[in-house]
């Protein structure tokens, strides 16, 4: 089952990474909305499930940042034969930080729209037995202070489709 997740992850990273990916929203939502946003580049999206707190007082975290990992697997075993046919759930934790709290709220938003856009625009077959329907859910947490300034993060979680072995 992990593999199977490692597998989904793999795909989705590869999604967020590429050239039409989460660099080229982030451009295009700043363009959209005739404001200047710090990029995404693909150093700044890891597959890591880590606590901001942590990863700053180990390695001192780049801002903004995108964490993507595996939430939940559920193997519903619906199709014979297969070793794996069920449901994984997946996150894209956007975390931003800024040394104005006015302003970290109304950026953060704009970099989930872009996590959503790149989400958008891959519904469907994402092939090798990976199938998204397109729902996701954001939920957002409080800012807080983190480091030397002020943090803030939005988790966008939605579920994967899978048939494996």
């Amino acid at each position: 089952m992990a593999r199977t997740a490692r597998n989904a992850l793999r795909i989705l990273a590869n999604q967020m990474q590429a050239e039409t990916g989460l660099s080229y929203t982030v451009d295009a939502v700043a363009e959209r909305e005739n404001i200047v946003l710090p990029p995404i580049t693909a150093t700044h999206i890891v597959s890591q499930h880590v606590a901001a707190e942590l990863l700053e007082k180990s390695a001192g975290a780049q801002y903004p940042r995108v964490h993507l990992y595996c939430e939940k697997i559920t193997n519903h075993l619906k199709e014979k034969f297969r070793t794996f046919s069920g449901i994984i759930r997946l996150v894209a934790e956007v975390r931003a930080s800024q040394d104005r709290a006015e302003n970290l709220e109304p950026s953060l938003m704009l970099y989930v729209d872009a996590v959503t856009d790149v989400l958008d625009s891959h519904r469907g077959d994402w092939g090798d037995g990976f199938f998204f329907t397109g729902g996701y859910e954001v939920t957002f947490s409080p800012m807080k202070h983190g480091g030397r300034n002020f943090i803030q993060s939005a988790k966008i979680s939605f579920e994967v489709n899978a048939s494996q072995g």
